[in-house]
């Protein structure tokens, strides 16, 4: 009891954290090299009956110091790559150096490791075309050979533990590859996986795990690849995977390829967490690097997005004074003796962010990352993933197109621009369509509801699962004024007004075959074009059917616009409750910028009678909340 104890309380000690930075991340230099002065560990070779190769099979087993065969140890099943064998591990992996070494600084649990080549044959030695089709399917068949045959002579020889809680698996590559799809399809054997840079061999998530859900009683799943792998991208769909069914699992990204130096760190990692409490909040704690955010240009490795959310910018800029990321918050970056400046983040939420490089004061786009428009600039952008946006990724399905269109304005009597999505199938179809005029917010333009808005693929996968009709989607320019940005007062509301019902609307009607009826026409936009959708939809309920609202409301402190907007509405109750199909109102919840104004507008709706519908989805002010917002909206629109 008391030995136990004092365990749990290394354990703790040794994962502590302060600020997610305290965790041991990699392995210190010399973790691999002996030490001659501390006890030893054995390694033998052992040989054991298969039945299901129908010959005895060989592995090498490591004991470790002041090995007792009076006491019950646990095990771990450690296995090699496509081109190896049993001795794959111990010629190019020192795993016994590295775990004496672990042993003398009190980091490890006495264990026992097994490791058996994984390619069961009878010939199953690493020579000839070792991709071969009956070399490739013994790596399979290993799996039987394992359950049926090493696990129980291990068990009747050594003085081991029986029970999953006492029994991991791991491996490398081909091994590693194994290892996810042995250790996920057994879960009542083993309670410790550890996938090591794992091969194309590993089933897909849903048949790797087709129940997610038994999985949470593992003690620890562990996932690594290093960086410059060709084969994360195995990895990075499991974790995926595994995230979105909210399964605990440690995602660990490090410096490196496709090899020992990357398997080494692996092993010297991986087998502190076994046979001990190790505490879950910390999993996404450990990674050393992260992934490229999505929003990088080709290539670019910076910025990276780790596990917890945090992200790292990298920039070389050697004879720079300062240099700092403006997130909405400011970091400081530190310069290396290279040039490199680099920082680390807090957490950051889900969805698009904008964000600047300051240098030396001055805020330009960061140049490894894509620029849009935003903030009254081009502005960088990162995209940060999360659980549950699945509905705008890139998906298997029919896809529409985003054209873009220049037209002369008759309200303006000038040359403008639309994006205008059409959905799938539309050239090759004779139909007519309805349409969604769509509008950005103040310090944006018609690229945003395209590029940080991913309407296209919001709509192309909704128009796939039958949620929503297929129909045009026009984002237009709402920056009617001379200033730009001087939309939040009568006379440049009146001028969108203008260029909507003179300029977009024909110049859609003209151009693509849609429906021109009010039923077949729909307005929604966000923040400054959820004002422009107040002004001109809700005076003009015979073109429009549907209105949407996207954290907006008029403004609780300005009776010289808003009280116009109350008089007309009360005066015309009836007849826009009678015309509109939908009135969708939503908000980014409290920590929305509009949403104080949003509940003053709505209480004064209510006073009045005016017919709508509340949504709100937790994010506050930001492009995460307007693509659900629109994902909801378009369900809506155009059915009977």
């Amino acid at each position: 009891m008391i030995k136990k104890l004092i365990l749990l309380i290394i354990t703790v000690l040794s994962y502590s954290f302060m600020n997610g930075q305290d965790i041991e991340k990699h392995a210190p230099k010399g973790f691999d090299e002996a030490n001659s002065s501390i006890e030893k560990g054995k390694i033998d070779s052992i040989t054991y009956s298969s039945k299901t190769v129908g010959t005895d099979r060989k592995a090498l087993i490591y004991t470790p110091p002041g090995f007792s065969k009076s006491k019950r140890y646990p095990v771990l099943y450690l296995l090699h790559g496509i081109g190896g064998d049993e001795k794959e591990w111990f010629k190019n992996g020192a795993p016994a150096v590295i775990l004496d070494n672990l042993y003398a600084e009190g980091k490890l649990e006495p264990m026992v490791v097994v490791m058996p080549n994984g390619r069961a044959m009878k010939d199953d030695r690493a020579v000839g075309n070792i991709f071969s089709e009956d070399k490739v399917a013994a790596f399979a068949t290993f799996e039987k050979d394992l359950l049926s045959d090493l696990i129980p002579y291990v068990e009747k020889k050594f003085k081991v533990y029986k029970d999953k809680e006492h029994r991991a698996i791991a491996g490398l590559s081909m091994g590693g590859g194994q290892t996810l799809n042995f250790g996920l399809g057994n879960l009542d054997t083993f309670s410790w996986i550890g996938g090591f840079s794992s091969a194309p061999n590993t089933r897909i998530p849903e048949e790797l795990l087709p129940n997610p859900e038994k999985a949470k009683d593992l003690e620890v799943l562990w996932i690594s690849c290093g960086d410059a792998d060709g084969l994360m991208p195995f990895s990075k769909r499991t974790s995926d995977y595994l995230n979105k069914y909210d399964v605990p699992h440690i995602f660990y990204v490090e410096p490196g390829g496709h090899d020992f130096e990357v398997w080494k760190n692996d092993l010297y990692m991986f087998s502190q967490l076994l046979f001990k409490r190790v505490d879950e909040s910390l999993f996404n704690k450990y990674s050393v690097l992260g992934l490229p955010a999505s929003t990088n240009i080709r290539n670019s490795p910076y910025p990276q997005i780790l596990p917890d959310k945090r992200v790292i910018f990298k920039t070389k800029a050697p004879d720079a004074i300062q240099l700092q990321i403006d997130l909405g918050k400011k970091y400081d970056m530190v310069k290396d003796d290279e040039g490199f400046w680099t920082v680390t983040t807090d957490s950051i939420t889900e969805g698009f962010h904008y964000y600047s490089l300051l240098i030396n004061g001055v805020a330009v786009a960061d140049p490894a990352s894509e620029s849009f428009y935003g903030m009254g600039r081009m502005a960088s952008g990162i995209e940060i993933p999360f659980k549950g946006d699945d509905y705008y990724n890139l998906k298997d399905v029919p896809h529409g197109d985003i054209r873009i269109n220049k037209y002369y304005s008759q309200a303006s009597h000038s040359w403008r621009e639309m994006y205008v999505y059409t959905p799938p199938g539309y050239d090759g179809s004779t139909d007519k369509y309805p349409v969604l005029y769509l509008l950005h917010g103040g310090g944006e333009d018609q690229r945003g509801w395209a590029n940080q808005g991913k309407t296209n693929l919001i709509l192309d996968n909704l128009i796939a699962e039958n949620q929503a009709k297929p129909m045009i989607i026009a984002m237009l320019d709402g920056n009617v004024s001379s200033g730009g940005l001087a939309g939040f007062n009568e006379n440049s509301l009146k001028a969108f007004e203008n260029e909507l019902k003179l300029g977009a609307i024909p110049f859609v009607e003209n151009k693509y075959r849609v429906k021109t009826d009010a039923d077949s026409r729909a307005l929604a936009g966000l923040s400054m074009g959820g004002l422009q959708t107040l002004y001109a939809g809700i005076q003009n309920t015979d073109m429009f059917s549907y209105l949407g609202v996207f954290s907006s409301g008029w403004f609780a402190n300005n009776d010289e616009l808003s009280g116009p907007q109350y008089a007309f509405m009360r005066e015309h109750t009836e007849k826009i409750n009678s015309n509109l199909d939908r009135f969708f109102i939503s908000m980014g919840g409290e920590e929305d910028i509009a949403y104080q104004n949003c509940q003053v507008m709505m209480k004064k709706f209510d006073e009045m009678g005016i017919e709508y519908e509340y949504s709100e989805y937790p994010g506050g002010h930001t492009w995460p909340v307007w693509r659900h917002d629109l994902y909801k909206f378009a369900q809506l629109l155009f059915k009977e």
